[in-house]
């Protein structure tokens, strides 16, 4: 081998290791960085979605309000939660369950009669004198379509009659505690129907182990059957958030009476948990569906944020894990 071939080869060996060696300064040669958009996001803990909700944020106009992380029962924001008032037709909630309770047949045949009808408040009803329903649909259009004569008669025809369904009715309420809450007739038309917003939460929390009360209670529009005359009767819910197909309903009560207010009751999964919603004698008609969207919108906002600080959190961990090493 000549020596100017040596000193060829001795020349290109030295490029060829020079370009194997790191960087003078030290460090790795770091490889492309990921790409964050195809990282899953990290969903936020309850912990997480709690330290951004600002109650001073959120206003309502109802009288009373509640609203309850039914997931550990904790309470997210509250207004006069204790302050006892009439509660109007969400009363029909606790009809429902002491007619499940009772276990009477729900095929039963029901006849609408004069004694059904609304001697306090002159209210009007779909359902004539004469009328035959079942037992089963009767329920049905006293939850979703809140037809006072449909309470009565269910109460009516209760073992004892209206006076032990009523009396069977507060026991109930002092068997789950509610200590605030009384009752004077089936279908909440005696303003001496009383609860508190602390008290109805528990109530939303009894009445959702019942799966007709969640049926029946979130039915848009329906229908039940005259059985004497074979002639459909049709209904809607009360609570249009129901109709809307925005919200994930679970549970649904509307109220109303010159003494409460205008009432509404939910349990609904917002921000991927369940939370009971309790709005009291709000001032206008529409102000509890106002009222009710505030509180949606004030905890989706709190949960974008946690999410986003999740997002944040994962993609400085990514970046940290992924940086050069000295």
């Amino acid at each position: 081998m000549t020596v100017r071939l040596s000193l060829i080869l001795c020349l290109l060996g030295g490029v060829l290791l020079l370009a194997a060696s790191p960087p003078l300064d030290g460090s790795e040669q770091a490889g492309p960085p990921p790409v964050l958009a195809d990282v899953p996001p990290v969903p936020p803990t309850g912990d997480a979605l709690l330290s951004y909700l600002d109650p001073k944020k959120l206003s309502l106009r109802s009288d009373a309000a509640l609203v309850v992380d039914d997931r550990d029962g904790r309470v997210l924001y509250e207004k006069n939660m204790h302050a006892q008032q009439p509660i109007a037709s969400i009363t029909k909630l606790m009809t429902a369950m002491v007619v499940l309770d009772s276990g009477l047949p729900q095929d039963e045949v029901i006849t609408i009669t004069k004694e059904d009808r609304d001697r306090l408040r002159g209210s009007r009803s779909k359902l004539n004198f004469g009328t035959k329903l079942t037992r089963r649909d009767l329920l049905k259009i006293a939850l979703a379509g809140s037809e006072n004569r449909a309470a009565m008669a269910l109460g009516r025809t209760y073992p004892g009659g209206v006076g032990h369904f009523v009396a069977t009715m507060n026991e109930k309420a002092r068997l789950l505690g509610l200590k605030e809450t009384k009752f004077r007739d089936p279908a909440g038309l005696h303003s001496g129907n009383v609860s508190t917003a602390a008290n109805l939460a528990d109530l939303v929390e009894a009445a959702s182990r019942y799966p007709a009360i969640r049926e029946f209670t979130t039915v848009g529009t329906d229908a039940v059957t005259d059985q004497r005359t074979g002639w459909k009767i049709r209904f809607v819910n009360t609570n249009r958030l129901v109709r809307s197909g925005r919200w994930d309903i679970e549970l649904s009560k509307t109220g109303y009476i010159a003494d409460s207010g205008h009432c509404l009751l939910m349990r609904a999964e917002i921000a991927a948990r369940p939370v009971v919603v309790v709005l009291l004698n709000s001032w206008g008609e529409l102000t509890k569906y106002g009222d009710a969207n505030r509180v949606y919108k004030w905890l989706d906002r709190a949960d974008q944020k946690a999410r986003n600080a999740a997002r944040q959190l994962q993609a400085s961990t990514v970046s940290a894990s992924s940086s050069p090493r000295s």
